[in-house]
Formats: structure tokens, sequence, C-alpha cells
């Protein structure tokens, strides 16, 4: 090689080198940049915790969402239906259902733009530095997220006890039974995993379909064995004589209640494999859901009429309910026990948010979230022996709290987190007309379903006819 050709690739080397030098880093990731500062022990811990928490398919989580949603949601329809009448109840389920699909496609959306979203305490944030307050926006969130997931966990606590006194048929102290219905809860929420929890789903939607199943033949038996047959059936098409609006009001909630997936939507889609998946989930889970809530309602109240009871399981008379108690026993603790791991993985992921305690696959970690699961089940069993009746504490639950999940929050997202162009555009004209009829149900629904749920628990206090707080009377 001759000096001309040495100093040509000298040179070319030297342009290349140049070249090297000045090609941008690309930027990391928190991965990359907490591997980086990590031992190799710490290293093995995240990684696994990283595929422990992303194993999610679509079709788990549309289980998942049925255990989370299909629950107490459709024990409480029937009586509804004796509130509002068949016309108005049939609507009124099938119309919040379609709405309740609309904002939870919304919620999705915004997962899939702001993947580092893990919670809706997380949308708060991003929506209050819209506005120039992220602080108060995340803070927000979080305590009415930690809050609705307790009563959740609560009403389903307060609905076994209400179980094991029907089964049981004993004079053993309700607040015994509570604490066995807690107990029961905290075991069922340790597995800290949702695709751990999508396995005990397909258990829990085969008992709240046999329990419903057994529910509606048993009462449709009785109906048609009854003097005058179906036909001697007191129901009607139209709202009850003499309702009152916080009678109708905590009807319409019990139905909002019913529909209240959407909460958990975010820290379920963060799980998932494939997050734009989610579509499936939602349309699979809420045509379930539309389905089988007026099915239920319809056909339960068509059967008993005016008396039907709540939770509808009580109306299937004194063998029959024993029977449908004992076998909706899965999906009454099941489901109650994933809002607790929810509300553990928010209250867990907060506190170890940088490190990698959070991923509960250490001795640490595995002790701080027993100790977080064992505090949230004891709240929730303090608030079901505080509301002790059942519709009442399912509408406070929807008045305060799923009035913003489902509705209300998920316009807001739509208009600071999703809208694109100029309001004048027609498909923003179009799409900011529906979402701003969805944010009046949402902001009409906190503020007259809780004034109604006040009002009605008051009057029923007053009235004597429920036991007090933590006493030995039955639960309503």
């Amino acid at each position: 090689m001759n000096h001309d050709e040495i100093s040509a690739n000298g040179n070319a080397n030297a342009g290349a080198d140049e070249e090297r030098k000045v090609q941008p880093i690309p930027p990391l990731d928190e991965r990359d940049i907490k591997l980086g500062y990590m031992s190799e022990a710490d290293r093995h811990v995240y990684e696994h915790g990283i595929q422990k928490f992303s194993r999610l398919g679509w079709k788990r989580l549309t289980v998942v969402l049925i255990v989370e949603a299909i629950a107490l949601g459709s024990l409480s329809i029937p009586s509804t239906f004796a509130t509002l009448g068949m016309v108005a109840g049939v609507i009124c389920t099938v119309g919040l259902g379609l709405v309740a699909i609309y904002t939870s496609h919304i919620i999705g959306q915004v997962k899939l733009a702001f993947p580092e979203i893990t919670s809706y305490a997380d949308t708060g944030r991003l929506m209050g530095a819209r506005l120039g307050c992220p602080r108060f926006g995340y803070e927000l969130m979080s305590g009415m997220l930690a809050l609705q997931l307790l009563f959740l966990t609560g009403s389903h606590c307060l609905t076994g006890t209400i179980a094991f006194l029907n089964i049981t048929k004993s004079d053993v102290c309700s607040v015994v039974f509570g604490v066995v219905s807690a107990i029961i809860l905290l075991l069922l929420a340790v597995p800290p995993s949702f695709t751990e929890m999508a396995i005990l789903g397909y258990v829990d939607f085969a008992s709240i379909i046999l329990a419903i199943g057994i529910t509606v033949i048993a009462t449709g038996i009785d109906a048609h064995n009854s003097p005058g047959g179906l036909t001697g059936v007191n129901w009607s098409a139209w709202p009850k004589e003499g309702i009152t609006f916080s009678e109708a009001f905590v009807a319409l909630t019990n139905i909002i209640f019913a529909y209240s997936f959407a909460l958990c939507q975010f820290s379920f889609m963060d799980e998932m494999h494939t997050p734009r998946d989610y579509v499936k989930s939602i349309w699979a889970l809420g045509i379930t859901e539309i389905i089988i809530y007026t099915l239920a309602g319809a056909l339960i109240y068509a059967f008993v009429g005016q008396d039907v009871g709540s939770p509808a399981l009580l109306s299937a008379g004194s063998l029959m309910k024993r029977v449908a108690f004992g076998v909706a026993l899965p999906v009454i603790f099941i489901s109650g026990s994933i809002n607790t791991v929810v509300f553990g993985r928010l209250v867990h992921g907060r506190i170890f948010a940088d490190s990698h305690i959070r991923f509960i696959n250490t001795k640490m970690g595995w002790l701080t979230w027993l100790a977080v699961i064992t505090a949230g089940t004891i709240i929730a069993f303090i608030i079901a022996e505080v509301i002790p009746f059942f519709n009442d504490l399912l509408s406070i639950s929807s008045s305060l709290f799923i009035s913003g999940f489902t509705f209300y929050f998920p316009p807001m997202m739509w208009a600071l987190l999703l809208k694109k162009g100029k309001w004048s555009e027609p498909k923003n004209i179009m799409l900011g007309l529906v979402n701003l009829g969805v944010f009046l149900i949402g902001m009409v629904t906190l503020v007259a379903g809780t004034y109604s749920s006040v009002d009605d628990i008051i009057n029923k206090y007053k009235a004597g006819t429920v036991h007090g707080v933590f006493t030995c009377g039955s639960p309503e």
C-alpha cells in the first residue's frame, strides 16, 4: 500500500470516526437507567418483575374485567327495575352500558397515547398538568380511586355477611360473619398480579351466572305456581306509585355501579403485552354486561314483582336462596378481592415507586404488600359495618366516585389529552357534544346521587329499619 492509499484510508477512517462521534445517543428509558445503576442481583429482580407484570392478553383482560365488574351490580338490578319500572329499567340499563363502553374506549386511547400511565391517578397528574396543577390532579385522583376501591371491597364484605347469614340461618352475630368475610377477601388478595387473578376469574364468572340462573328459575317456578300464575305478579312497565326523588336516583345509581369497570382499566392494561387489544376486551365485557343485567333485571322483576329483594338472591325462596348464595360465594369474594389488589398496587407502587420492592418478588416486597392489603381490608370492613344496607352502600359509592371514573373524567381526558385540531372542526364539534352529554350525566349523578343516598340513609336510620353500627342485627 503506497503513501497516498494510506492517507486516503486514514482520512476515510478519520471521517468514519468523526461520523461515529457525532451520532446522537438514543435516549434511555426508565428501565435502561435503572438497570445501569443496579447490582447484578437487583437487576435480576427487576427483570423478573417486568416479566411478571407483563403477561396479560386481551382474553385474560376480559376475564379480569368480568371478575371486577359483573358481581354485585347484577344483584342490585332487579330491585332497580322494581323502582323505575320495566321500561325505564331496560332503557337505563342498555343506555348506560353503551355510554360505559364509550368512556372505556377513551380510557384505552389515553393509555396508548401515554404508556407511562399505570393507574387513574397518573391520568389525574396529566390532566392537572394541562391545567397548571399536576400535583393537585394526582392527589385528587389517587384519593378518589383509593376510597372507591375500599368502598367496593366493603360492599363485598357486606354481601358476604348477608350470604353467610342466609346460608347458615344461625344466631351468630353478623359482625362475626363480617370478620370472616374480611379475612377471606384478604387471603384471596394475596396474589399481586392480575394475570394470576385471572385464573380465578373463570370460577368467578361461572359462579355469578349459576347464581343468577338459579334465582331466575326459582322465582319463575314460584310465580308459575302462585295464585293467578305469571299474570298475577304485580310488576309494572312504569315507575312504582309514590316514588320519591331519592328512591328513583338511588335506583339509577345502582345501575351506574354495575358499570364501574373503567376505574381499574388503566391498572389492568398496564399488564397487557399487547395494549392495543383492549378494544376487544371492553366490547366483549360491555355487551356481556348489558345482556346479563337486562335479562336478570327484567326476568327476576317479572317473576317476583314489587317485593323483589336486594341482593336479588334474597327473592329465590327459603331453600333456593341458600343454594344461590352458596353458589355466589366465589363471585362475592373473588370480585371483592381484586379491588383490594388494585388498591394495594396503587398504594404499594406509590410508596416504592423508585425501588424494585414494588415488584413484590423479594421478602421485603411481600411483607410490605401484605401490610398494605391488610390495612385496606380493615378499612373496608369498617365501611361495611358503618353503612350496613346494600343498595345505599352501592349508591353512595356510585355517586361519589363512579360518576367521575366512568362518566365525567373520560370526557375531560378527551378534551385535555386526546383532542386534535381546532374546536371548530366538524369531528371535534360532534365529539365535543357527545362528551359534553356524558360529562353532564356524571355531574348530575355526583350531585343528585350523593344527596339521594345520604337522604335515604338518614331516613332508614330514623325509621329504625336497619340495625346500628357494629351490632348483631341483620344487614338490609
